[in-house]
């Protein structure tokens, strides 16, 4: 790990590609902490980009990818990872080549192979990051410059990667109150699958599950903290998962396989009326969710709401 006391750069100009809720809180996090100058926003909903003006989120609102990183120091790709491909390819040829370029996507591997394939000599400028923040609803309305402080941001860095803009990306991630780790794409993706990814799918599953049911309203109504804790993570946005889980895929698929014997486990003691397995069996879950806690600042413990 890096050291966490930067000196903090200070762009001139901003491109936020994605003008949602991660991209507007870093706009608005650099903001506060007077680390940019101006901050040019392109959404592919006209409608985002002026309501992203509206809220002075971004200082300008612009008509595509190229006009926005004209020009720009840093650009940041906020949007969901099945857009990365085309963003990229949309900013190659604009992008200056002393910029530093990085997204926010919650998958890795897959991000890195769209880079890959089209950022050409701007490869060695792009550094991939996943600030682990987030909320269950999305927008740029939801956009607030305290969302990175006291949290995670893991940078995934390629052999090609710059060490300059890794130093960069690094201390404006530092500056806006980000604990910074590092890791490798297929690390990343890993990690992230069995703490995150696999939570989501198995909250999306159980909401399913008891809508399925003839009676749902009435179970509904009669649901307590418990399942709104559970459930929490359920409401959040269906395209951005979509592409999460669709991305990483294998990595998601063998944490269901781990479920699904720890789940046997559970089914056996009840359909044998093993009391005592089922008690271990709790025990044991309660007694690692007891001793964790989310902190931040603690490389050996992550945890992710995107």
């Amino acid at each position: 790990m890096m050291s966490e006391r930067p000196s903090a750069p200070r762009f001139q100009r901003l491109a936020l590609i994605g003008c949602g809720l991660m991209g507007g809180s870093f706009a608005l996090a650099l903001r506060k902490a007077q680390l940019v100058g101006h901050i040019a926003g392109f959404s592919a909903s006209e409608k985002t980009r002026q309501r992203a003006l509206a809220l002075n989120v971004i200082d300008q609102a612009c008509n595509s990818v190229a006009e926005a990183v004209a020009q720009a120091d840093l650009i940041l790709l906020a949007v969901p990872v099945g857009a990365m491909h085309g963003s990229f390819a949309a900013l190659r040829e604009a992008m200056q080549p002393h910029a530093l370029l990085m997204d926010v996507g919650s998958t890795k591997c897959d991000v890195v192979a769209a880079a890959q394939a089209t950022l050409g000599e701007r490869l060695s400028c792009f550094v991939p990051a996943h600030p682990i923040a987030g909320k269950e609803v999305a927008g740029i309305e939801h956009a607030e410059s305290t969302l990175y402080q006291d949290r995670r941001t893991v940078l995934t860095p390629l052999p090609q990667t710059n060490m300059q803009r890794l130093r960069a990306a690094h201390d404006v991630w530092v500056a806006i109150g980000s604990h910074v780790s590092t890791m490798t794409p297929e690390a990343h993706d890993s990690t992230f699958a069995a703490v995150s990814h696999l939570p989501h799918l198995l909250a999306f599953a159980a909401v399913n599950a008891l809508v399925a049911q003839p009676q749902s309203n009435a179970l509904l109504e009669m649901a307590g903290p418990g399942f709104r804790d559970f459930s929490r993570i359920a409401a959040s946005d269906a395209a951005v998962w979509r592409d999460i889980l669709s991305a990483n895929q294998t990595e998601v698929l063998k944490q269901i396989s781990h479920f699904r014997t720890a789940l046997a486990q559970f089914e056996n003691a009840l359909k044998q009326g093993d009391t005592s397995d089922l008690q271990q069996l709790i025990q044991q879950a309660s007694e690692v969710r007891s001793g964790w806690s989310l902190q931040a600042g603690d490389a050996g413990q992550i945890a992710s709401d995107t």
